[in-house]
């Protein structure tokens, strides 16, 4: 299962932040393009058989089809000076 680093559930409540219900969380995607990987974005409510990850109160979405190829991934952020946030996938050890 995807696991978050201290980072990644920090930046991913703060943006949830923003949504206006208790539920919301950061839903990753298979992105259309293959060559740009996974498509992020706030999401109210996860999908219908989107698998849930939640760590310290941080609500990750996962869509079916990424599941599998993020199963064994470790999800970190990082937020820079501006505020920007990017995240990144490891492999988990």
């Amino acid at each position: 299962m995807l696991t978050l680093t201290e980072n990644a559930s920090s930046a991913v409540k703060n943006l949830a932040s923003q949504i206006p219900t208790e539920t919301g969380g950061l839903r990753i995607a298979e992105a259309s393009d293959p060559q740009n990987g996974y498509a992020l974005s706030l999401a109210p409510a996860p999908a219908d058989g989107d698998t849930v990850v939640e760590t310290d109160g941080a609500r990750v979405f996962v869509d079916p089809a990424a599941s599998v190829a993020l199963d064994d991934r470790i999800l970190d952020a990082r937020v820079e000076e501006d505020g920007s946030v990017g995240f990144a996938l490891a492999q988990a050890v």
